[in-house]
């Protein structure tokens, strides 16, 4: 799905961005693994903050390191009101990652850490709504949030977000936004409902997963990209400096986990179902 006009409801995941402390480094990287594009953004400072353009439209944000730890992708969710926002997960017991940021005209930004250790950011819009592609191969895919305690993510996220858990035979659980299908269906995506008439009950309404930790990686929010090829895409990661954890298949997708060479990781996806779509 590519749009220019797409946004994104409350509770819904916008953006995704990386901070890394070498930037040019990681701009080839991505640029020789997605075929990413980038502008520069004028940030007021020292800092630098680039958009990842595919075939013209944004897709990602890469930006210097604001911290000294290990780098990693961010995702955003949408909110009417980032402050309002962090102060409710605070309440539900998180604590607060960042306060809000106004971006200029583009919008504010602020991140809590839920209980369980896993870092969220908020993303209340302005002139940038989000993500322009999404879902096709070079693009931002999904989030899912990995824990050993799934029930207690799922039931803390519900109370802030409004967020469903539905169990099926994975042992990940989708998250869905109720009604985000039938925003689409009226906004960027009229057919989705057609499209995804095999798919599993509630599916054009997810917005994410919730699934066990893979060996010793921290609680932690993941990101996946859509890929044309799990295989080539992997090897060429490799190329570029990139370390390959782990590749398997899935009912619906063949998967790939990878580190970065400055330690973020990422996974990246295929779409390749084994029964019909």
């Amino acid at each position: 799905m590519t749009t220019t006009e797409h946004t994104y409801p409350a509770g819904v995941p916008a953006w995704i961005d990386t901070e890394q402390p070498d930037v040019d480094a990681a701009l080839d990287f991505y640029g020789g693994l997605f075929g990413w594009t980038f502008e520069e953004r004028p940030t007021g400072g020292d800092d630098r903050y680039l958009i990842a353009r595919l075939d013209g439209a944004d897709v990602a944000g890469v930006g210097s390191a604001l911290t000294d730890g290990a780098p990693r992708w961010h995702v955003y969710v949408a909110t009417d009101d980032a402050a309002a926002s962090l102060d409710n997960a605070v309440a539900a017991g998180a604590t607060v990652g960042h306060r809000p940021v106004q971006i200029g005209p583009a919008g504010t930004w602020a991140e809590f850490v839920d209980p369980q250790g896993a870092a969220l950011r908020l993303w209340q819009a302005g002139r940038r709504l989000g993500a322009q592609a999404v879902n096709v191969p070079g693009a931002w895919n999904f989030n899912d949030l990995r824990t050993d305690d799934q029930k207690s993510a799922i039931d803390w996220y519900s109370s802030l977000f409004g967020w469903e858990g539905m169990p099926g035979d994975d042992p990940a659980t989708m998250l869905r936004r109720p009604g985000y299908g039938e925003h689409l269906a009226a906004t960027t995506y009229p057919d989705i409902y057609e499209v995804q008439k095999h798919a599993p009950e509630g599916f054009a309404d997810a917005i994410g997963w919730v699934g066990p930790r893979k060996g010793a990686e921290p609680t932690r929010w993941a990101t996946t990209f859509a890929v044309a090829d799990r295989d080539a895409t992997a090897a060429r990661a490799a190329e570029l400096g990139a370390t390959v954890l782990d590749s398997h298949d899935t009912e619906w997708t063949k998967v790939a986990d990878l580190r970065d060479p400055h330690g973020a990781l990422l996974t990246v996806s295929q779409f390749s179902p084994t029964s019909e779509w």
